[in-house]
C-alpha cells in the first residue's frame, strides 16, 4: 500500500487506521458490543458488564447508576485479521488500529451522536434481533446520512427469545431505505445460537461454548440446510453488487469468473460509496460473532484516505472552497468536536485530525477567533484513561489539555491554512426549568459549574430571567436536565433545588400585518423622535427570522437603519401572548420618518420595538409548542390502555406495527402531555413496556388551552 501519505514515525499507516462509531436505539447493546470488542483486540483483560456498573466506555459516576450511556466515550484498540484455512480475508496479519466511539443511545443525548459522526469515518448501527428498527435508530441513521457516513449493520441480540434476524433485515430496508445485504448470517437463534454463515467465502463459523469467554472459534463446512441459505444470500449479494459496482458489473456481464478477493473488493467499494449495507448477526453479551464483524469493520470500512478530503471555506471569503486531503505531510487542520472537563487534567478538547500533524508545544491557530492557541499537551484517549503522546497524525482522534479559547465545533490550523470546517449542527433545546443553589456557598459556585457544562454540552443552554431573575437551564429532555444536575454535586460539589419543568413554547403569527408606530417625546432641550412602519408575514414552520430593508428616499436615515433592526429583532424575544420568542417570521422595513435634530439611534430602536408589537397584534399571534415523536413497546395485550393513554394526552396515532406478541405503536404527542409518561406507562403495562421520544415539530397550541394558560399567566 502506499506510503505517500504516512510519516515514517507514525505507528500505523493511514491505510490501517479505521475511525468508527458504535450507534443505536437505546438498550440495543452498543457499549457491551464496545466491551467485547475492547477484550478481543487485548486491550482489556476481564469483560465488565453494563449491568453491573463495569463496562469501561460507561465510565462516569451517573453512566453506571443508571446504566446507559451518557456521553460518548473514545477508545483505541489494534486488530490483526487471522488467517485462516479456506478463508479469504483482505488485511491477513497486518495489524489495524480501530479508534471507536461508543455513542449514548436516549434521544436527550442525541448531540453526542451528532458531533461523533461528524467526525467519524465509518459507523457500526446495531439493531436489537428482537426490536428491529427503534425511532432513535431511524435519528441515528439520518444523522449518519446527513454526514455521509459509511455503515454496516450489526443485529445484535440474536440469543434472546423472538430474534428474527431476516425480519431485522426486511426492516432495516423498508424503513430505513436502505441496500442492506447479509454477509454474516446467524447460525441458530434464541438459546440454539452457536455461529454465523460467512457469506462470502460460503463457510460456517461456529463458536465454542466450552469457551464462555468466545475468545475460541472454528472454520467448518457448511451443511446442506446451510448451504442453501448461504448460496442464496450469495447470490442475493452479488445481484447487488452487479447493480452498485461497475468493476465487478463488467465481469459479471463478460461472464468471467468472480472470485471471492472480486466480491471483496467490489462489496468494499460500495459500502464506502454508501451504496450498499452488510449486514452481520450474532450475539455481543453471549459472544457471539463479534471477532468477525471486527474483521468486517476492517474489509469494508474506509480508512481516511478512501473518504473524500475534508472541506471547508476560506476564512476570508465564504464561497471559497477549501480541501484538506488526509496526509501526514500536509499543513495542519483539524476540528474541536468535544470539550471535557477532567478533574485531574483540566480542560480537554477532543479533535480529529484531518490533515498534517500536531505535536506537544505547537502553536495552532483558531479560525473562529483568529487568534493562537498553544496545545500543552497531547493526550490518546482510553475512555478515562490517558497516555500522554508526542504528536498526532492525520486521521488520529486526540484531545489537548488546556486550550482557552475552543468552542465545539472550531477548526485548529496551521497559520498558513486559510480553513474552517463546517462545524457539527445541533437542535435547539426543547424544554426548561429554574435552578437555585440550596446553600450560599452553593451559590458561589453555581455560575463556574453551568457555563462548564454548557460549554461541554451544546444542546445545554443556561440564561437568566431578566424579570426574576433566576437561572434558567435549558435542555433536550427531563432525562438530560437531571444528569446535568447531578453532574452539578458529584463534579463541582454544586447542590440545587430545581422547579417544574417548562416548556419552550415560541409564538408567530398567521398573517401578514402591518405596525406603526411615531415616538415623539419633547421634554425641553433635545426630544427624541423615531416613526418606523413594518411589515411582517409569516413564513414555513422552522425558517426562523429574516429581515428586509425596503426604505426608499431616505425616508429613515442610513445610520438609524441598524438601529431599527436591532430593535425588530429584541421585539421577537418577547411575543405578545405570553411573552415567548416569536419565530418564524419575514419583516419589511417600509417607510417612517425622521427629524433633524431629535432623531437618535435609540429613539428609532424604541419605535422599531413598539411598531412590532403593533404587527404582531394585528397578525393574530398564535402560541406554537413543542410536539414530540413518541414510540411505545408495549406487549399486544396492554396496547389498548397505552394507546387510549395517548389519546388522553393530546396524541395522534401515527403507527401500530405488531410483531411477535409485541406492539410498536408510533404517536405524535405535545410535550407539555408527556410530563411523568413514564411511570404511567410502566403502571399501565405492568412494568412490561418501553418508550423513547424525539422532537418533531412546532405545532399550534389549541385556543382553548391557550386560554387557560393566559388566566394562569395573569
Amino acid at each position: 500500500m502506499s506510503g505517500s501519505h504516512n510519516s515514517p514515525n507514525r505507528a500505523f499507516p493511514l491505510e490501517r487506521t479505521r475511525n468508527i462509531g458504535i450507534a443505536a436505539h437505546i438498550d440495543a447493546g452498543k457499549t457491551t458490543l464496545t466491551e467485547r470488542i475492547l477484550f478481543y483486540t487485548g486491550m482489556i483483560h476481564r469483560i465488565g458488564e453494563v449491568h453491573d456498573g463495569q463496562a469501561t466506555t460507561d465510565w462516569m459516576e451517573q453512566e453506571r447508576a443508571r446504566g446507559i450511556t451518557i456521553t460518548s466515550a473514545a477508545v483505541t484498540a489494534e486488530w490483526v485479521q487471522l488467517e485462516e484455512e479456506g478463508v479469504y480475508k483482505a488485511f491477513t496479519g497486518e495489524k489495524q488500529r480501530v479508534n471507536i466511539i461508543d455513542t449514548p443511545g436516549h434521544v436527550d443525548f442525541t448531540a453526542e451522536v451528532e458531533r461523533s459522526l461528524r467526525v467519524l469515518d465509518g459507523a457500526v448501527v446495531v439493531f436489537c434481533g428482537v426490536a428491529g428498527v427503534q425511532p432513535q435508530s431511524e435519528t441515528v441513521w439520518r444523522q449518519a446520512t446527513k454526514y455521509n457516513v459509511p455503515r454496516l449493520v450489526f443485529v445484535n441480540k440474536m440469543d434472546r427469545v423472538g430474534a428474527d434476524f431476516n425480519a431485522v433485515v426486511e426492516d432495516v430496508r423498508e424503513k430505513l431505505g436502505a441496500n442492506a445485504q447479509p454477509i454474516l448470517i446467524p447460525i441458530g437463534a434464541e438459546d440454539t445460537l452457536k455461529g454465523q454463515i460467512d457469506v462470502v467465502n460460503q463457510k460456517a463459523v461456529l463458536y465454542s461454548d466450552s469457551d464462555l469467554l468466545g475468545s475460541t472459534y472454528e472454520v467448518a463446512e457448511l451443511t446442506d440446510d446451510q448451504k442453501e441459505v448461504a448460496i442464496a444470500a450469495r447470490e442475493s449479494l452479488l445481484e447487488a453488487l452487479v447493480d452498485a459496482d461497475e468493476e465487478i458489473g463488467l465481469k459479471f456481464l463478460d461472464e468471467e469468473e468472480i472470485t471471492v478477493a472480486d466480491i471483496k473488493a467490489a462489496l468494499r467499494r460500495a459500502t464506502i460509496a454508501n451504496k450498499l449495507i452488510p449486514v452481520v448477526g450474532g450475539s455481543a453479551f453471549k459472544n457471539k460473532g463479534v471477532q468477525y464483524l471486527l474483521d468486517a469493520v476492517v474489509d469494508y470500512l474506509p480508512s481516511p484516505v478512501e473518504i473524500p478530503a475534508a472541506e471547508g471555506t476560506s476564512c476570508e471569503d465564504e464561497s471559497v472552497v477549501v480541501e484538506a486531503p488526509a496526509s501526514d505531510n500536509g499543513k495542519f487542520c483539524a476540528l474541536a468536536f468535544k470539550l471535557w472537563s477532567d478533574k485531574y487534567v483540566g480542560k480537554l478538547v477532543f479533535i480529529r485530525v484531518y490533515s498534517g500533524t500536531v505535536s506537544k508545544g505547537d502553536q495552532v491557530w483558531n479560525s473562529r477567533t483568529g487568534r493562537k492557541e498553544r496545545v500543552g499537551r497531547l493526550i490518546q484517549i482510553q475512555s478515562n484513561d490517558h497516555k500522554d503522546i508526542e504528536t498526532c497524525y492525520a486521521g488520529d482522534i486526540a484531545a489537548i489539555v488546556g486550550p482557552k479559547n475552543v468552542r465545539t465545533g472550531d477548526t485548529l490550523h496551521d497559520k498558513e491554512f486559510d480553513i474552517m470546517l463546517e462545524p457539527p449542527a445541533f437542535p435547539d433545546p426543547v424544554i426548561s426549568m429554574a435552578v437555585e443553589p440550596k446553600t450560599t456557598a452553593d451559590s458561589e459556585k453555581l455560575a463556574d459549574a453551568l457555563q462548564r457544562l454548557a460549554e461541554e454540552d451544546p444542546t445545554f443552554v443556561v440564561s437568566t430571567d431578566e424579570e426574576t431573575g433566576q437561572t434558567i437551564i435549558a435542555g433536550m429532555g427531563e432525562l438530560h436536565l437531571e444528569i446535568i444536575q447531578s453532574r452539578m454535586e458529584a463534579e463541582s460539589g454544586v447542590r440545587t433545588n430545581a422547579g417544574k419543568p417548562q416548556i419552550a413554547y415560541r409564538e408567530t403569527i398567521t398573517s401578514g400585518a402591518n405596525g406603526e408606530y411615531k415616538l415623539v417625546k419633547q421634554t425641553g432641550g433635545k426630544g427624541q423622535y423615531g416613526h418606523v412602519i413594518l411589515k411582517v408575514t409569516p413564513t414555513e414552520r422552522g425558517a426562523g427570522f429574516s429581515f428586509n430593508n425596503r426604505i426608499v428616499g431616505g425616508e429613515i436615515p442610513k445610520e438609524f437603519i441598524n438601529a431599527c433592526e436591532n430593535g425588530i429583532r429584541e421585539s421577537l424575544n418577547n411575543g405578545v401572548i405570553l411573552g415567548y420568542p416569536v419565530v418564524d417570521i419575514h419583516v419589511d422595513l417600509v417607510g417612517g420618518s425622521s427629524h433633524d435634530v431629535d432623531s437618535n439611534e435609540q429613539a428609532f430602536k424604541i419605535a422599531a420595538i413598539l411598531a412590532m408589537r403593533d404587527a404582531l397584534a394585528n397578525g393574530g399571534s398564535i402560541l406554537l409548542e413543542p410536539v414530540m415523536q413518541v414510540s411505545v413497546d408495549v406487549p399486544d395485550e396492554f396496547q389498548g390502555d397505552i394507546i387510549g393513554d395517548l389519546n388522553r394526552r393530546r396524541g395522534k396515532i401515527a403507527h401500530i406495527d405488531s410483531r411477535n406478541g409485541l406492539s410498536q405503536v408510533k404517536s405524535e404527542v405535545p410535550m407539555a402531555e408527556m410530563f411523568g409518561y413514564a411511570t404511567d406507562m410502566r403502571s399501565l403495562s405492568k412494568g412490561r413496556a418501553s418508550f423513547s421520544m424525539e422532537p418533531l415539530r412546532f405545532e399550534e397550541v389549541p385556543s382553548a388551552i391557550v386560554e387557560r394558560m393566559t388566566e394562569q399567566y395573569v
